[in-house]
């Protein structure tokens, strides 16, 4: 083919293979395109494979911090004057059509109050206000409770000490690891936030 002066003849074939090199490479294309999305589900699998292991291991963690808090609870609670006569964990209110509305990790309760305990691996902001959150509704969640005085406490196995001061003033008790125990990091200036 003379680049010159190209004939009918070598535009056609050039046309050709052209064409043929288009089909070639959206053949490709296609071929790239599914294999692509095979390894965007493979890759969206196993995240959610880990997903759901970090979430297993963060919820035995938490279930860790409840047990290492529920024997303390009654010592602590009597230390600051607060008679505890029982502790129970993982208490669920459910609404009329069988939805959870309220899950609280420990209770300590005797005739008058009952103390609700929100127990994290690890203690943020966040989690303290969505604590905050349920005592506004425990009452009206659990109305065994409803004539009982409502206070609030928080622990974590990695508790910040802004986090922990936000807590205290929120009106909220504070239980931190301390040495191989477990403590309360209120001190005497503290006044409770009664729900």
């Amino acid at each position: 083919m003379s680049i010159a002066n190209p004939t009918l003849e070598d535009v056609w074939q050039l046309f050709k293979e052209v064409a043929e090199a288009q089909k070639i490479g959206e053949q490709r294309f296609r071929e790239t395109e599914r294999f692509l999305k095979q390894q965007s589900k493979e890759t969206n699998r196993k995240i959610q494979e880990v997903t759901i292991q970090i979430g297993h291991l963060t919820n035995r963690l938490g279930e860790f911090v409840e047990e290492m808090v529920r024997p303390a609870i009654v010592r602590l609670f009597r230390e600051q004057g607060i008679i505890i006569n029982q502790v129970l964990s993982n208490i669920i209110a459910y609404d009329a059509q069988g939805v959870v509305i309220n899950e609280v990790d420990l209770l300590a309760v005797n005739t008058n109050v009952v103390i609700v305990v929100e127990c994290k691996s690890k203690l943020s902001i966040k989690y303290v206000n969505d604590h905050l959150k349920r005592l506004k509704t425990f009452k009206s969640n659990f109305s065994q409770y409803a004539n009982y005085k409502i206070l609030g406490a928080v622990t974590g196995m990695v508790l910040p000490d802004e986090v922990a001061a936000y807590a205290y003033r929120k009106g909220l008790f504070v239980l931190a690891q301390s040495g191989n125990a477990i403590a309360i990091r209120n001190d005497s200036k503290f006044k409770p936030k009664e729900w």
